[in-house]
């Protein structure tokens, strides 16, 4: 049994710290998986709170992955293990059985998984967790209590630590399709071999006060205009695919709304992308600075610059003196969003592909690769 116990003990906890440690590089993106599906539950008001949640969530990973394998505190731990696979299996079997949740983010978007592999991950941890909860009061630590009060204290300094630097200076590792090499024209194209989704126009009309749906196929018999009331049309899904490109609703807005992604993408030579998520006035002396700065190397050495943003009112407004020469285009928020995991987020393109990217924090280190471009 001993055995048994020691080797489960080490694939929770291993499995554990490993999602802890792929969330921790992109807290940002449980966070926003977390908004979808609070979204799709209509739970709108949690959106505010769910990196804090994130946060927490991802250091408690780690840190009780760590707990489990030196076995401090069992009698503690095998509780919050238990209620938090519970609730992690709750998810993916929602995602799964729903359908209205593709991915749930269980190792973040370096390890994409499926809802269906996502679930059996979780069933077999619920298995292991049980057994270990099970055996709980056998579980006892060898190693001095003062040794396992430091590394759990250490674990926490690093699970907040880590999560700290990377939302204010990028992933230490990028795993999001804007990475470091990635054409941005081929990554908004539907990969080749992949299935559309399947669809059939349903027309919906009304008769005698209710509401009927059918396809075109299966007109009522006694249909006739003076009795059905035309209501609406839409494309009812039939059968999902798989045909979503790597980056989605990717699109770049002038201010008199001309659709121009297609232009922009097809420039040779190097640019300069400014992702603005929102304004917020803590940064704001920074990016005013950050932007007069690359406005002049667009002026120097021929480097145009443009500022992506879903909230081109309030970046103009708060920018106004600060963007002579310089375009502002309008985007999809959540595609900047995916693009700019820090609110302010500076990209040297060249020729298409991105070339580096950097952090408003780290704007001088941008600035001094764009002189050196």
């Amino acid at each position: 049994m001993k055995p048994l116990l020691t080797i489960s003990r080490y694939i929770v906890g291993i499995l554990f710290i490993f999602s802890g440690m792929i969330k921790a590089n992109d807290p940002l993106g449980l966070s926003y998986k977390m908004q979808e599906f609070f979204e799709v539950w209509g739970l709108h008001g949690w959106n505010d709170y769910t990196l804090a949640l994130s946060i927490a969530m991802i250091a408690f990973e780690i840190i009780a992955g760590i707990a489990v394998i030196i076995g401090w505190q069992m009698k503690l731990f095998s509780w919050l293990l238990l209620g938090l696979i519970v609730f992690f299996t709750f998810l993916t079997g929602y995602a799964l059985f729903s359908g209205k949740i593709r991915t749930c983010g269980c190792f973040g978007d370096c390890i994409p998984l499926t809802a269906g592999q996502s679930f059996t991950k979780d069933i077999f941890l619920l298995f292991l967790i049980l057994f270990l909860f099970g055996q709980r009061n056998r579980i006892v630590s060898t190693m001095p209590a003062r040794n396992s009060v430091l590394i759990l204290s250490l674990s926490v300094l690093f699970s907040f630590g880590f999560q700290w630097w990377v939302l204010r200076h990028l992933p230490a590792i990028d795993c999001l399709p804007y990475k470091k090499g990635k054409v941005i024209a081929n990554q908004i194209k539907i990969p080749p071999g992949a299935i559309p989704d399947s669809t059939v126009i349903t027309f919906v009309y009304s008769k005698n006060g209710k509401e009927l749906e059918f396809t075109a196929e299966k007109f009522p018999a006694d249909f006739d205009d003076s009795v059905y009331h035309f209501v609406k049309r839409y494309d009812k899904l039939v059968r999902k695919g798989n045909a979503e490109p790597p980056i989605k609703d990717f699109v770049l807005i002038t201010a008199s709304g001309t659709d121009t992604t297609q232009s922009i993408l097809s420039e040779r030579g190097p640019m300069q992308w400014l992702f603005i998520q929102e304004i917020r006035p803590k940064d704001l002396t920074d990016l005013k600075n950050l932007v007069l700065e690359l406005r002049d190397i667009a002026a120097t050495k021929k480097i145009p610059l443009f500022i992506i943003t879903p909230a081109a009112d309030a970046v103009k407004e708060a920018l106004s003196s600060e963007l002579q020469n310089v375009t502002v285009l309008r985007s999809d928020v959540v595609a900047v969003k995916t693009a700019a995991r820090y609110p302010v987020t500076l990209y040297l393109i060249n020729d298409g592909a991105v070339m580096d990217k950097w952090s408003l924090p780290d704007g001088e280190a941008g600035i001094s690769a764009l002189q050196l471009f």
